[in-house]
């Protein structure tokens, strides 16, 4: 039939083109429309259970030619991908079937919808179906499976590891050892042999010059040197303190100063030869000038006579000279000391420091001011603890410390019921912990209601002076099955001194066993974490004795 439309379209408009080719694009339009592409997606389930998979499905069917591109990433959102397979395709009827496979899960229970998915063909997008999926939890049967509380969480030995604190304390020994050593080697210089006297210090230079056979080597500079050296740190230690500076010139000149002034006894001549070896040395160092041997040989001798005019120049000391230096002296020596003391402090200060440094880096400033310094739960918590029974029916519970015996007070209408009452304590209300443990004993014909007595804490904390009390209650079983009402939260204890507000936590276990009630409160400051910890030790103490009986 199509033939025929075409042969009788042909013969009516064989010479329009354009008619033609319309005709053509006509028939490639419906040619395209029977092949047109198609998307679909599918699951194997509607309901899983939490952690399970769900495998979702793209099937396409489009021309061989076409680009497809599948959906990935967290397009799947709320579920969540675990595994994306590879696209299987499968050639029929000229097309291609592409089938797309995606694994899903989900860890929280819920009703969930995948959402629609948008898959390219041809850069044309399509889209799936949205489904809705349900996420059921795992149901437990208890009568199988018993139920544990949750234990703490510990500590796991890595193996062997040097610890922080070891490598903060090598360094301060390292420190320490150091500072050691400063304080003997300062020690040591100060304990070496004294320094010679002025005199016998230049005699000995110039015996270490004759010895040193610096003139048989011809080595004039470095003899002059030390020749003009000898008499220069006699003269600087002696007479000038400014010999070894000074210029030939500036000391020459000083010293007939000194002359002229009647503080020297020297002659013209032995300040003339003085000069000359002065000028002497001068020339060989810096002008390179090399007297001959027989005139460093005689210089050398002056050099010793020049001296000893030098020696005999200087005024013996007198008697008030004399004290005065020796009370110098004494004075130096206190510095000296003093200063030794100061340095032996500042270290000693210094390793503190950095020993306090290094165990707060690697222990925590509370660590260390809770060790050291003292902290009053602290030391409950680490110190032995005992375990004992109060009142009738008995409760057993491990405590820091023993429980006194004391008062408080009933209710008329609930002591006419009470065999007797027995009520045991430690520490106080406005204290950072605080324990009390209360035992009634009814006649026996009295039905004691545990939760309306659990309804009157809150009264009973606010009689006690407790404001902005948040309560919270929930069931409690003992370690050996006794059945009761756990009532904790929060409050504030005021100090009726200073006014101030104590932001406390508390616990109060409440019993109704062998016709009687028991209960036991704890009230812990809840910025101090040593409380809280002995606060949960003893709740989870707590036994009733004697159940069965």
């Amino acid at each position: 039939m199509l033939k025929n439309a075409i042969n009788t379209y042909l013969k009516f408009n064989i010479s329009g083109g354009l008619g033609f080719l319309f005709f053509i694009s006509l028939f490639l339009s419906f040619s395209d429309a029977s092949a047109q592409s198609s998307v679909s997606a599918s699951i194997d389930s509607t309901k899983i259970k939490i952690g399970e998979q769900i495998t979702y499905k793209i099937e396409v069917v489009t021309n061989p030619q076409d680009l497809v591109v599948f959906p990935e990433g967290e397009s799947f959102s709320p579920l969540e991908v675990v595994e994306s397979l590879n696209p299987d395709t499968i050639r029929k009827n000229g097309n291609y079937r592409l089938l797309k496979e995606y694994f899903l899960t989900q860890f929280d229970s819920g009703k969930y919808v995948i959402p629609s998915q948008e898959v390219l063909i041809r850069n044309t997008p399509y889209y799936t179906d949205s489904i809705a999926v349900e996420v059921n939890d795992v149901v437990v049967d208890t009568t199988k499976q018993k139920l544990y509380p949750i234990k703490p969480s510990i500590e796991v030995d890595p193996g062997f590891s040097i610890p922080d604190w070891l490598w903060w304390l090598l360094g301060i020994f390292l420190l320490a050892g150091l500072v050691v050593f400063l304080i003997i080697r300062k020690k040591k210089k100060d304990a070496r042999e004294p320094e010679l006297p002025p005199y016998e210090e230049a005699m000995a230079e110039l015996q270490k010059l004759d010895n040193s056979q610096l003139l048989e080597k011809r080595e004039i500079k470095e003899y002059y040197s030390q020749l003009s050296f000898a008499v220069r740190k006699y003269l600087d230690r002696k007479i000038y303190d400014h010999g070894l500076e000074r210029t030939t010139n500036e000391l020459i000149l000083y010293l007939r100063n000194q002359k002229a002034e009647g503080k020297l006894k020297l002659t013209e001549g032995t300040i003339s030869d003085f000069e000359k070896i002065l000028q002497r040395a001068d020339l060989a160092k810096f002008a390179r000038s090399k007297p001959d041997v027989i005139t460093a040989k005689e210089d050398r001798s002056k050099t010793k006579y020049i001296i000893d005019d030098l020696r005999a120049s200087v005024p013996e000391p007198t008697r008030e000279e004399l004290l005065q230096d020796e009370a110098f002296l004494q004075e130096q020596h206190k510095k000296r000391q003093k200063r030794r003391i100061i340095i032996g402090v500042v270290a000693g200060v210094v390793v503190i420091i950095l020993g306090i440094t290094a165990l707060v880096a690697t222990k925590g400033y509370t660590y260390v001011k809770d060790t050291y310094l003292g902290h009053p739960t602290k030391e409950l918590l680490e110190g032995e603890w005992i375990r004992s029974e109060y009142g009738n029916p008995a409760v057993a519970v491990t405590t820091p410390k023993v429980l006194v015996r004391g008062e408080i007070e009933l209710p008329q209408e609930v002591q006419q019921m009470m065999v007797g009452s027995e009520t045991f304590i430690y520490g106080s209300l406005l204290s950072n912990y605080y324990t009390m443990l209360s035992t009634i004993k009814f006649k026996g014909e009295v039905q004691f209601d545990l939760q309306k007595a659990v309804d009157g804490i809150y009264t009973n904390l606010e009689a006690q002076g407790a404001r902005n009390i948040v309560m919270k209650q929930e069931d409690f079983t003992t370690l050996n099955g006794a059945k009761g009402l756990k009532v904790f939260g929060t409050l504030e204890a005021v100090n009726p001194v200073t006014g101030e507000a104590i932001p406390n936590e508390y616990v109060i276990l409440n019993f109704a066993e062998k016709g009687g009630f028991e209960q036991i409160m704890v009230i812990f400051n809840e910025e101090d974490q040593y409380a809280k910890e002995i606060s949960e030790r003893i709740i989870n103490s707590v036994e009733i004795n004697n159940l069965n009986e």
